[in-house]
């Protein structure tokens, strides 16, 4: 892709330094005659959804075609699997099977394989029962879709390669700073840190789990609201990690907003279970022991929390279950690898997902990302964003430079 005509920009700054900020930053380095500047205001790169998240660089299956996330997980998987293979980082394509247990389940199947056919991903096939087999020696079900590519990453090693390239281009990567504030003025936007303030010709928020917060600051609206929910994942113990080789995933259940427990292999060779879906007590909780008065405040103080209580109720049910029980968590993946029954497991990571909701209840699905003039706010990158985060650089760099 061509360099912009865009002599005017010579100061950008990103704010969050998890992969997408940090793949806005390394795009703007390279496309622009620029310096850059990456806010973060932990003391590490990748410490919350990026380092907390599975690995799975996902193939397309799922998604609208022709939509904002079905264009960007393609070319996100082209980006990214070349990235990992110039900077020689981990990339296994080990396979992803959706398995169908019900005939209720094979007929939403069927539009999942219809939907990845029209979003072009490679070697996706539909399964009979009989040739689950085939694929994972141990998975029973009545049907399934197969995507050989679906593959497994290192997202916490990729995005501080990215942030080597950032750096390498004379970029300045500051830890430990956070944004309180963005403003526009005039020409520009000023970021203000509790240490100073500094004008940039182009601003770019990926705040993640504070993307809200960070567009209030701005003068935007609230809406839509960051509501997190944690994710619990549990590890398989050592003798029983052979009995799976990829990802088996449920059928998305549309009565259920999240889709349930399912097994990963991780590229270090764990292999996990998980994750659950529930509420979390603080944006940025990861055990029981931390909650966040303010965050809990934030979300029941909000309407649209309320109004997606009462519509998923069965869902928090079930959810429920499995973060009071460890039996029925690993019971949920025994449905699909039954030689799992009596397996030993161990406590994993656990993660919480920055979840986009509209006063009303309703979830927001697709990315979006809005515009004010010299600032940029990513508002909502939920999965695949981490495997779209090198094509979302590129979508908004080219957006952010209309105009410019």
């Amino acid at each position: 892709m061509a360099h912009f005509p865009a002599s005017n920009i010579k100061r950008c700054a990103v704010i969050g330094g998890g992969i997408i900020g940090v793949a806005v930053a390394r795009e703007m380095a390279i496309k622009l005659d620029a310096h850059i500047t990456v806010y973060e205001k932990e003391d590490r790169l990748a410490a919350h959804q990026t380092g907390h998240n599975s690995g799975v660089v996902h193939a397309g299956l799922y998604y609208e075609p022709g939509g904002l996330k079905a264009t960007l997980c393609r070319r996100g998987v082209e980006l990214l699997r070349d990235f990992c293979a110039t900077k020689n980082l981990p990339y296994e394509a080990c396979g992803k099977l959706v398995i169908a247990q019900t005939a209720e389940e094979s007929q939403r199947l069927g539009a999942i394989f219809a939907r990845a056919t029209a979003n072009k991903v490679p070697g996706v096939r539909m399964l009979t029962g009989e040739q689950i087999a085939g694929v994972e020696p141990n998975a029973v079900g009545l049907s399934a879709v197969h995507s050989p590519e679906t593959a497994i990453v290192d997202y916490r090693a990729i995005t501080n390669a990215l942030a080597d390239d950032v750096r390498a281009a004379g970029g300045d990567i500051r830890l430990g700073q956070e944004v309180t504030s963005i403003e526009q003025r005039g020409s520009g936007a000023v970021v203000r840190t509790k240490s100073g303030a500094d004008h940039y010709d182009l601003v770019v928020a990926c705040a993640g789990l504070q993307s809200d917060r960070l567009a209030a600051a701005t003068g935007e609206g609230r809406s839509p609201r960051i509501v997190p929910f944690f994710g619990q994942y549990f590890l398989l113990g050592e003798e029983a990690r052979h009995k799976v080789k990829g990802l088996i995933y449920p059928v998305p259940d549309p009565k259920h907003p999240f889709l349930g427990v399912h097994l990963t292999k991780r590229i270090d060779g764990e292999m996990m279970l998980g994750p659950n879906a529930f509420i979390s007590f603080g944006r940025e909780s990861y055990s029981w022991k931390h909650v966040d008065v303010r965050d809990v405040l934030n979300f029941a103080l909000f309407p649209g929390f309320w109004n997606f209580a009462r519509q998923n109720i069965p869902s928090a049910v079930r959810e429920f279950q499995t973060v009071v029980s460890r039996r029925k968590f690993v019971k949920e993946a025994v449905r699909f690898v039954p030689s799992l029954e009596g397996a030993s497991v161990r406590t994993g990571t656990r993660g919480v997902r920055a979840q986009a909701m509209n006063s009303d209840g309703s979830l927001v699905d697709d990315f979006v990302i809005a515009r004010r003039r010299d600032i940029v706010l990513v508002r909502n990158a939920p999965s695949p964003g981490a495997t779209s985060s090198m094509a979302i650089a590129e979508y908004i760099v080219q957006q952010a430079l209309q105009g410019h």
